[in-house]
C-alpha cells in the first residue's frame, strides 16, 4: 500500500475551515496525520475525499481508473478547496 501526501493546491474563495495554500496532510494505513500543527482540515472536505484516498493508496493494475486520479475537491461550490494527491512509497 502507498502512503499519500495531500497538498492544498488551490482555494476558490476562502475556506471556512481555514485551509491555506500549501497545507499538507498525509494518509497512511487508514489514518490522517499532519506535520504542522497549524494545518487545518475541514470535516466536510475530508469526508468527501476519504473514499478516494482509501482506493488511491492501494496498488492496482495500470489500467485501473484510480491511477489517473491527481486531484480531488471539497464539496463547497462557493469556497472550493482543491487537493493534489501524491503517492509515496
Amino acid at each position: 500500500m502507498y502512503n499519500i501526501k495531500v497538498t492544498v493546491k488551490s482555494i476558490k474563495g476562502q475556506c471556512a475551515a481555514g485551509c491555506k495554500l500549501g497545507d499538507v496532510f498525509y494518509y497512511s494505513d487508514g489514518s490522517i496525520y499532519v506535520d504542522n500543527i497549524s494545518t487545518r482540515l475541514c470535516a466536510y472536505g475530508i469526508s468527501a475525499i476519504h473514499p478516494y484516498l482509501s482506493a488511491f493508496c492501494r496498488q492496482t493494475n495500470e489500467e485501473d481508473w484510480i491511477n489517473s486520479l491527481k486531484e480531488l475537491q471539497c464539496p463547497d461550490a462557493v469556497n472550493c478547496v482543491t487537493y493534489q494527491l501524491e503517492r509515496l512509497k
